[in-house]
């Protein structure tokens, strides 16, 4: 999130937390520019009155190095020719202040929050379904209990079923940057969802590769 009310930008921050999104924050273009190249980001919120400057720039910026993180503008310029201005920009949606904290959590599902590759909010996985909007975990018609970091981790390797995941992206998808990480808490969360996994007879696994990653997959 690109914001300098720090009074919004702080509510939200919780808001996000309950609903298992982790935010960075930055409070000027020159901050989002080193924020976006250090991180990878499933959608981007942007101000466009900034200390440094209009907020667009930072969108002919991400662009030109390749990033294409959706972008969300979230503004008090919420006249119609500001909304163009802004979707010609490269802006992918844009959304006036004030506004509903309901809608733009929506609006921020639809940007981001569920792969894109998924045609539905709704994942199945061996004995587990998984729903990206209510962030349900059902195994067998029973409701696995996770914890808010649990959830993310599923979430991710749900994304990359199969596949690999690297130990920064799932870092990157746990937690934010102005988390205070323990070397070991990733490990610590993948191993307890592991263990909810099996307990629950999910069918499914998470294998890892030390200092690499980790593996979510269907046992054989």
């Amino acid at each position: 999130m690109v914001e300098d009310e720090v009074e919004m930008v702080t509510a939200l921050r919780e808001i996000f937390l309950n609903r298992g999104i982790v935010m960075n924050h930055a409070e000027t273009l020159s901050e989002a520019r080193i924020v976006a190249e250090t991180y990878t980001h499933d959608v981007i919120i942007l101000d466009r009155q900034l200390p440094d400057g209009d907020g667009l720039e930072l969108i002919s910026y991400l662009r030109a190095d390749g990033n294409l993180a959706p972008v969300l503008v979230l503004t008090a310029r919420g006249e119609i020719s500001h909304k163009v201005e802004g979707l010609d920009h490269g802006a992918d949606d844009y959304l006036a202040k004030p506004f509903a904290v309901e809608e733009l959590l929506a609006r921020i599902r639809a940007l981001g929050r569920r792969p894109s590759n998924l045609q539905s909010d709704l994942v199945t996985a061996a004995r587990l379904s998984y729903d990206y909007v209510s962030r349900e975990v059902v195994v067998d018609g029973k409701t696995l209990e996770l914890t808010r970091r649990e959830h993310l981790v599923l979430e991710t390797l749900l994304r990359h079923l199969g596949r690999m995941v690297m130990r920064p992206i799932l870092m990157e998808a746990v937690f934010s940057m102005d988390d205070e990480v323990q070397p070991n808490a990733l490990d610590t969360h993948v191993s307890r969802l592991r263990r909810k996994l099996s307990d629950a007879n999910s069918g499914l696994v998470i294998n890892g590769v030390r200092g690499v990653g980790y593996l979510l997959r269907e046992e054989q």
